[in-house]
């Protein structure tokens, strides 16, 4: 049996990293969404060890080298950058992943997110670098006048798209910070996801180590 779990770049990643990982945090119950195995800790250790079935454990361990990976992979980036994380005591458990996070990122992204400081530099870093156009702005405050309602058009249950007057409307002036915040996460996070697909092409995974949707292994699973 190999020592590593993957090799980065061809340095490795140790096998007991990611053994660490699953004895910190325990089972995981997938959950559906992309990247798939989210945790969940709706059950008490003990009864999620009890059922665990083979190939949960199987996709469990795959899915943890790839949140250790990324950890990796986001400590490499800061350091390449100058960034030094903040440190940290290791999680007694798995922080709890929202599960709008698991949606929006992914559970192996959102999952690296809660449980690495160097993944969470990273994608800060990512975001201060995003420019948003002015015409990008108003565009979307344009576009999506029902997030724009006032309070009290909401109450009287105004219709954003039919009978609504510009008085129903927060002013374009005091929608736009938050607009132009909101696009920038939304750039910063696309931005992550480029950098880790990048960053990935120079990993090698052994044996039973494979991403958890590697349609290359039996256990293979990768649902939207």
């Amino acid at each position: 049996m190999t020592e590593h779990a993957a090799l980065v770049n061809g340095e490795a990643i140790a096998r007991t990293r990611v053994d660490a990982f699953l004895k910190t945090h325990g089972p995981a119950t997938p959950l559906r969404g992309a990247g798939n195995c989210a945790t969940s800790h709706n059950e008490p250790a003990a009864a999620r060890r009890q059922t665990e079935a083979p190939s949960a454990a199987r996709q469990r361990r795959r899915w943890a080298t790839q949140v250790v990976v990324t950890d990796e992979l986001a400590r490499r980036a800061c350091a390449d950058r100058g960034l030094e994380p903040p440190t940290e005591a290791p999680p007694a458990k798995l922080l709890t992943v929202p599960e709008a996070d698991v949606a929006d990122l992914g559970s192996i992204v959102a999952a690296a997110l809660a449980n690495s400081p160097a993944a969470r530099l990273l994608l800060s870093a990512l975001e201060a670098e995003q420019t948003v156009a002015e015409t990008a702005v108003r565009d979307y405050y344009d576009r999506n006048p029902d997030r724009f309602l006032t309070p009290e058009a909401l109450r009287r249950g105004v219709d954003p798209f039919g009978g609504a007057t510009h008085t129903d409307f927060l002013p374009y002036e005091a929608a736009r910070e938050g607009i132009a915040r909101e696009l920038r996460r939304a750039a910063g996070r696309q931005a992550f996801f480029d950098w880790l697909d990048q960053a990935r092409t120079g990993v090698e995974y052994a044996h039973g180590h494979e991403h958890p949707g590697d349609p290359t292994h039996p256990d293979h699973e990768h649902r939207h």
